[in-house]
């Protein structure tokens, strides 16, 4: 199939390439609104029991966490002056008479001792955004531009979870620019003296526009049907120059092998299809099964980043395989025009990879040990993991979002903005069950870490009723339900705020129907609960899928085995890496972030799943080399070096600019970008080097001719299904 598919893109060269630019040019302009079109949340789990009770409070109650926070802080004297008091009471006029703003509370309309600061000079006005999500980001940069002027006797500050949405997404726009105007230079650079021609050197970039222009679209059209995350287009880019480099490589190489054997260009594009288009076609599959995985969890953050991430790999490879050898067919010699240095000799059986997988085969078990332990002490680190979710600390302190926040830690005693609220529906009406809810509140009121708890029948205090209800307390009833709004001291995002939510929770209530809590505490919890319940079935759909691609290349069952355990000790090491970086907060200076004491859950799990692809890529590509050399009869040490010295150049380059694409990540200002752009250009660099180029060669050296068994109803399958093609040659000439 692949060698029609050859002969077709060289005779309809031309055609190919004109439907590719027309794709390209409608591609462009439908992706070109995606931005705009995506979201800055997705990390919850929508049939949580925190998202169903926050359902209820919008639905039933009409009242929400507040997403809107504004911190009035007064230039002298109190925000009790009648100067601040009443432009505090006028801001709150001014936004609740503003459509699509709901449930405005101030400090001054409530004299809620809480919502002042302990110094007296700040206090808080919160409000509710009721639009829907996708218009939610609109209406919050008007109501800044209407609302956060300063005036001659108090300044203002807008923050809450409204606000950091909206402020994040333009800042993750903001960083992406900046990182592809970083990377994309030093790429191309590193491209002409890798492909050793301009005309060469450009072929990359061409393929990763191609991918990320039509991802674009792709994004923008399910956006359409479905919720998808803003966060998606960092992995976009990545992936789509990333593997455009990886792809073209082998494309091109196995093309000027062919050339320089002999060939006409329409043969070598015929050979350059038929062997490196396959090992790019079986590598695609692999990297897009990994990220498939993450389509069985639920919150949209991790579903937006497989649409993103299979769709990248699938086009790519497209691109690789269809549009690049059109190219190439229409090139043909010319691929060498502009040289940008000499070329070198053809790879020998002395060159240095092959010297060193020599080396390391000597001494197999002594490699394996000391490098198996020092990926282990490095991914010590790992045992102290703590999960989170995003909060407003993972942005930048010039963001009015983030200084808000600090504001709140610092200078509130009470958690008055992220509150638990504890729902209880189907109770009849709650005016009849007043003498349960009393004791109930009371009995909140001296959980730990609780500082004030609000009911429909009053304010109460370290176990007793603080005053009586007012007017305001009307909303915490409805026809048959109730809820009570449990303030706390302890920050949302910590082990304080998650030990009283399992506090709350585990509070017998007097109700017939079981409680309900939200609140961002909740959320966390309910979040990493529903991602670990997922986590091993999506590892488990991953490991499996993989083995069966691996062993229908190969025909082994113990090397798909090394190739996981391999990945999952490379990977463990960059955790533990990032968990004495992100969560312990070492480097924080020289980097530029806070540290949480925890790391973004959702995070890791995309880290996991791509990271896993790319080392699959490169497992493939070094695989395939070996295994051709074992089928001409070699020995497994001629096997083993032969293979890393065709592929060592490819697979080190392809790393090396990959990893410089996510290390342009670094620069985000948003900390968990820039964690997955530190995680993910190390852990590339880990794989191609210690992995591929020590590891590797060393366990296959100690298997021996184990390293090729399966037992015989294996044996029957792969010689049944198995994919036995010859391989492409890959680097000979460089």
């Amino acid at each position: 199939m692949l060698t029609r598919l050859a002969g077709l893109l060289v005779r309809w060269r031309l055609p190919v390439l004109i439907l590719a630019l027309l794709g390209v040019a409608v591609a462009g302009a439908v992706g070109g609104g995606a931005a705009g079109a995506l979201k800055g949340g997705g990390f919850e789990d929508p049939a949580a029991e925190s998202i169903r009770a926050q359902a209820i409070l919008r639905d039933t109650f009409s009242t929400d966490t507040p997403g809107l926070v504004f911190v009035v802080t007064a230039r002298q004297g109190s925000v009790d002056d009648a100067a601040v008091a009443a432009f505090g009471r006028d801001l709150a006029r001014r936004l609740a008479a503003e459509p699509g703003v709901d449930d405005v509370r101030s400090y001054w309309d409530l004299a809620a001792p809480s919502m002042r600061s302990t110094d007296s000079r700040r206090a808080l006005l919160v409000a509710r955004v009721t639009v829907a999500e996708d218009r939610a980001d609109e209406l919050v940069a008007a109501l800044l531009a209407r609302h956060g002027a300063p005036s001659p006797v108090a300044t203002v500050l807008a923050g809450g979870g409204d606000v950091i949405n909206q402020q994040v997404s333009g800042q993750v726009q903001d960083d992406l620019a900046r990182s592809e105007a970083i990377a994309l230079p030093i790429t191309l650079v590193l491209l002409l003296v890798a492909f050793g021609s301009v005309i060469a050197g450009i072929l990359p970039l061409l393929v990763g526009g191609f991918a990320i222009v039509g991802t674009l679209a792709v994004l923008f059209l399910l956006s359409r049907v479905t919720d998808v995350s803003i966060f998606s287009l960092n992995l976009t880019t990545a992936l789509g120059l990333g593997l455009a480099i990886d792809y073209s490589l082998f494309i091109v190489s196995r093309f000027r092998e062919e050339l320089r054997g002999g060939a006409t260009p329409a043969d070598a594009v015929a050979a350059t299809v038929r062997t490196a288009g396959r090992t790019v076609l079986f590598s695609a599959a692999t990297a897009a099964v990994a990220l498939a995985a993450l389509l069985v969890f639920p919150t949209y953050f991790l579903r937006s980043f497989a649409y993103a991430g299979i769709a990248v790999i699938l086009i790519a490879a497209l691109g690789a395989v269809v549009v690049l050898p059109a190219i190439l067919a229409l090139l043909g010699r010319r691929i060498d025009w502009l040289a940008t240095r000499r070329r070198a000799r053809a790879a020998t059986d002395g060159g240095l990879w092959h010297r060193l997988a020599t080396a390391v085969m000597r001494r197999p078990a002594l490699i394996a040990v000391t490098v198996v332990a020092a990926l282990l002490v490095a991914g010590a680190p790992v045992l102290g993991l703590r999960l989170g979710l995003p909060d407003d600390r993972t942005a930048p302190p010039t963001l009015s979002s983030r200084q808000v926040g600090d504001i709140l830690r610092s200078d509130f005693g009470s958690r008055d903005t992220s509150p638990l609220s504890v729902v209880a529906t189907g109770i009849g009406d709650p005016s009849a069950r007043q003498a349960e809810i009393d004791g109930y509140a009371a009995r909140l009121s001296t959980v730990a870490t609780v500082s004030r708890v609000d009911a429909l029948t009053g304010t109460y205090v370290d176990g007793r009723r603080l005053a009586p209800p007012s007017p305001a307390s009307a909303r915490f009833g409805a026809a048959d339900a109730t809820w009570l709004s449990v303030v706390s001291t302890a920050e949302p995002y910590s082990d304080a705020g998650e030990a009283l939510v399992r506090d709350v929770r585990g509070l017998p209530a007097p109700f017939p129907v079981p409680v309900q809590v939200a609140g961002a505490a909740a959320a966390l919890v309910d979040s990493t609960a529903s991602l670990l319940d997922r986590l091993p079935l999506a590892l488990g759909l991953m490991a499996l899928a993989t083995f069966v691609l691996l062993f229908l290349m190969t025909g082994s069952v113990l090397i798909p085995l090394k190739a996981l355990v391999m990945n999952t000790l490379s990977l463990g090491t960059v955790y533990g890496v990032l968990t004495w970086i992100f969560q312990d907060g070492h480097l924080s200076g020289v980097l530029g972030f806070t540290a949480t004491g925890s790391l973004v859950f959702s995070m890791l799990i995309v880290l996991f799943c791509v990271l896993f692809g790319l080392s699959m890529d490169y497992e493939v590509f070094l695989l395939s080399r070996i295994k051709e050399e074992h089928d001409r009869g070699r020995d497994t040490v001629t096997a083993v070096a032969r293979g890393l010295e065709r592929t060592g150049w490819i697979v080190s380059t392809a790393a090396a600019l990959i990893a410089i694409v996510f290390f342009a990540f670094a620069t985000s200002q948003v900390s968990f970008i820039k964690m997955f752009g530190i995680g993910a250009g190390l852990a590339v660099v880990v794989d191609a080097t210690v992995i591929r180029g020590l590891l590797v060669p060393a366990v296959m050296r100690l298997a021996g001719r184990a390293n090729w068994w399966a037992p015989r109803p294996l044996r029957w399958v792969h010689n049944r299904l198995g994919l036995r093609e010859a391989s492409p040659e890959l680097g000979g000439a460089r």
